[in-house]
């Protein structure tokens, strides 16, 4: 029997994008028996916060975006953050690819690597949590190797034109949905953090009960 919402772990998936807390919702729903939601250890709910723009390294970043959410919403929280880092730039732009991206088109992330040999890179996306305010945030890493390319397939999706993974001869842009998600830098940190609460949801909730 499938435990009552009262019995589990309430989580806040900040972001205002419902698709995005249906995906995430879906995905978990694969380790819970007979893929239900109802049985996971845990309930998700979205909501936006306005946080500050965050500079520094992606898991700093993501750290202190975790920290601030925790604070705003009073209660557990899953923050997400992603991004396209060029090896040869150290990084670069990390983080800042939605405003590298908005500011030089697919075409001026080519010419930022065209002084350099090296054209690889990684995507990441960078899962947080956190139990509430002042308690310890957790990170889940997702990195895919890969390089930059001259934009190919469809330009519906951020950068991923310019992006093809070490294994794959096709951009994120030229892959069906389903393949992309299969290999993606997302889904590698997704899993780390569904196996974590899978493990550690239940003792989590019951340490935040309140004692008789």
């Amino acid at each position: 029997m499938a435990a009552s919402s009262s019995s589990k772990l309430s989580i806040t998936f900040v972001t205002g994008n419902a698709k995005k807390l249906e995906e995430v919702k879906l995905f978990f729903a694969k380790s819970s028996p007979g893929g239900d939601p109802a049985a996971l250890p845990f309930s998700l709910t979205n909501q936006k916060i306005d946080l500050p723009e965050l500079q520094g390294e992606p898991e700093e970043i993501s750290r202190e975006k975790c920290r601030l959410a925790a604070e705003h919403a009073g209660q557990a929280v899953i923050t997400e953050d992603t991004s396209l880092c060029f090896n040869a730039l150290n990084g670069l732009p990390g983080p800042y690819i939605k405003w590298f991206l908005e500011k030089t088109g697919h075409e001026g992330l080519n010419n930022l690597l065209a002084a350099y040999e090296d054209k690889s890179a990684y995507a990441q996306t960078i899962f947080a949590f956190t139990a509430g305010p002042g308690e310890e945030v957790h990170v889940f890493d997702g990195r895919r190797a890969g390089k930059i390319v001259p934009a190919r397939g469809p330009p519906d999706f951020g950068w991923d034109p310019i992006f093809q993974p070490d294994i794959s001869e096709k951009t994120y842009a030229e892959m069906e949905k389903g393949e992309k998600t299969e290999i993606s830098h997302r889904t590698l940190s997704l899993k780390q953090l569904q196996d974590w609460l899978m493990e550690h949801a239940e003792a989590i909730h019951s340490s935040k009960r309140p004692r008789a």
